[in-house]
């Protein structure tokens, strides 16, 4: 997705070769055109996968779930990571080890938002190691739903998270690919494809 890679070219910080900081518009201040659009790609790329809901992970998660939402007409769901008061009953409940935060959250879901005639998609901001959307499927697996994909903005192509989803056999749609993070420089994968055609 071109104006998203345009973006991380130009607001992005890469901290490390495997940390890229891009909390000026996905995961702390918000981009609301860019999620708009990030809405928009998501629905075109599952609109024959007969979604009927969407399921993400609080926080950074929510924007593009919604604008994802709000194109596909369907309810978005996001499962806590932190105990609610008013969440204690009938959850559906799975660890998920952070990354970024070096830690492991229970995430959980009320059961009651996601049926067992569900088609979900899971959408998150990063994917990694996998762990948050292997965590989002054992919820909905939890609630006997089924996966229709999983909708990614930003995957870290040179860790095992996407290769593994993809191998257990899940649809995984990411709108930008990093494939390096080396020297400081981020080098997406359509950078790669096209170097290699020139």
């Amino acid at each position: 997705m071109e104006l998203l890679i345009k973006k991380i070219k130009n607001e992005g910080k890469v901290l490390s070769e495997s940390v890229l900081k891009v909390d000026s518009f996905l995961n702390h201040q918000v981009d609301p055109e860019l999620m708009f659009e990030i809405g928009k790609e998501f629905a075109a790329r599952f609109k024959d996968d007969g979604v009927t809901k969407i399921l993400t992970l609080e926080s950074s998660g929510i924007a593009p779930a919604v604008m994802a939402g709000l194109q596909m007409n369907v309810q978005v769901v996001f499962a806590r990571k932190r105990k609610s008061l008013t969440l204690v009953n009938d959850l559906l409940t799975a660890n998920v080890y952070s990354f970024t935060k070096q830690e492991s959250n229970e995430i959980s879901v009320s059961q009651k938002f996601l049926k067992e005639d569900d088609r979900i998609l899971i959408i998150d901001d990063f994917l990694a190691n996998g762990q948050a959307a292997l965590g989002l499927a054992q919820i909905v697996k939890q609630a006997n739903a089924t996966i229709a994909g999983m909708g990614i903005v930003i995957e870290k192509g040179f860790q095992d998270g996407g290769s593994h989803l993809r191998e257990n056999g899940y649809k995984v749609e990411s709108l930008a690919i990093v494939d390096s993070l080396a020297d400081g420089k981020v080098t997406f994968r359509q950078d790669k494809v096209e170097e290699t055609a020139q």
